[in-house]
């Protein structure tokens, strides 16, 4: 970069924040500092930013919000997202939508931080250099009508760059196409993400004793219907059907798919009666559902296998896991679309589909 400093403007809600980024970064860019999306907006009306850092979760206007203005408005301007865990799944998805250049994790890592800014900062220089060498060479064509060779040069050198700096960006993206916890198909967290919600949860429960439920959800006979309807169809169905559980759990609940047609949902502060409540809650509810594809009605069911850690029980997610797994085979070979709830201390309940 040598002496060329960026611009970058740095926006989150909070102070301390935006202080503490200032501080870091002074040294290497020219930092601004906004604690609201309206008063980012309000820099790019006087100046050309060349990089937006900023803070996913904002009262009015969301972090997303305002880089997807700023990437209809001054596309030119380098655009990433700070995300807490939580907004994991808003920031893949604008990633997905390339809404961002790059996310990155708060609590964030100084070093790690750093290297991200420099690095898109020396793909815009490289992008500007670049457009800046083309319009010297066209006004050279047109006032000599030949090209200079020492320009020439300096333009294969620059595009040079440019490729290989799109290809390690391009590395990256695939890396992190890779490591994202977001289910591609339905939207909803994959195998990866639910394994660290459900570690998050037992870890939650160390420190605050209460029950957790874990259960698996896999659809009776699906094979038919990729038989039947192929991937698209089967696609369809297990996209209306993310949307149905989803519909048919709590808040606090949380919901994945795992893989093929099985999902995993985690339900925080529930018993045994309540996994019961929750379990046939989801199979009445997706037994009621319409499911079409090409104007075709297309049956669903579901069998769910659900383990209980009551209050006071230890347990890890592997073993809770396995009972689950086990409560799931149940409810296959009794019938399917029903609903099997085991607790931890070996107490079993079986939902059976009614009659």
């Amino acid at each position: 970069m040598g002496k060329i400093k960026c611009s970058l403007l740095v926006v989150d809600d909070e102070p301390y924040i935006l202080a503490t980024l200032a501080a870091l970064l002074n040294p290497d860019f020219e930092v601004l500092t906004a604690e609201s999306g309206e008063v980012a907006q309000r820099f790019f009306a006087e100046r050309e930013i060349d990089l937006i850092l900023s803070d996913q979760k904002m009262p009015r206007m969301s972090g997303v919000q305002l880089l997807e203005w700023v990437r209809t408005s001054h596309p030119k301007t380098v655009r990433l997202l700070m995300t807490g865990f939580a907004e994991l799944e808003e920031a893949v998805d604008a990633i997905n939508r390339g809404q961002i250049l790059r996310y990155i994790s708060k609590p964030w890592k100084t070093e790690e931080l750093r290297d991200i800014l420099l690095s898109a900062a020396r793909t815009f220089l490289l992008e500007r250099s670049h457009e800046q060498l083309l319009e010297e060479l066209r006004e050279v064509n047109d006032r000599l009508l030949k090209l200079n060779s020492e320009l020439e040069q300096r333009v294969a050198d620059r595009t040079k760059e440019l490729e290989e700096a799109n290809h390690e960006l391009e590395q990256k993206n695939k890396m992190l196409e890779k490591l994202a916890l977001t289910d591609p198909l339905t939207g909803l967290p994959n195998r990866r993400a639910m394994d660290r919600l459900v570690e998050r949860e037992l870890r939650r429960r160390d420190r605050y004793p209460s029950p957790l439920a874990v259960g698996l959800i896999d659809v009776d006979h699906f094979k038919a219907i990729n038989d039947k309807y192929l991937l698209p169809g089967g696609d369809k169905v297990l996209v209306d059907l993310s949307r149905t559980l989803t519909s048919s759990l709590r808040t606090v609940d949380l919901l994945g798919r795992i893989g093929g047609e099985e999902f995993l949902v985690i339900a925080p502060e529930t018993n045994l009666e309540g996994a019961f409540v929750v379990g046939e809650r989801i199979r009445t509810t997706v037994e009621a559902a319409s499911f079409s594809f090409k104007d075709e009605a297309i049956s669903v069911r579901v069998s769910i296998g659900v383990a209980v850690a009551e209050e006071g029980v230890t347990s890890d997610f592997d073993a809770m896991k396995e009972l689950a797994a086990k409560a799931l085979s149940q409810a296959k070979k009794t019938g399917r679309n029903r609903c099997v709830v085991m607790s931890m201390t070996d107490s079993t309940l079986t939902i059976a589909r009614p009659r």
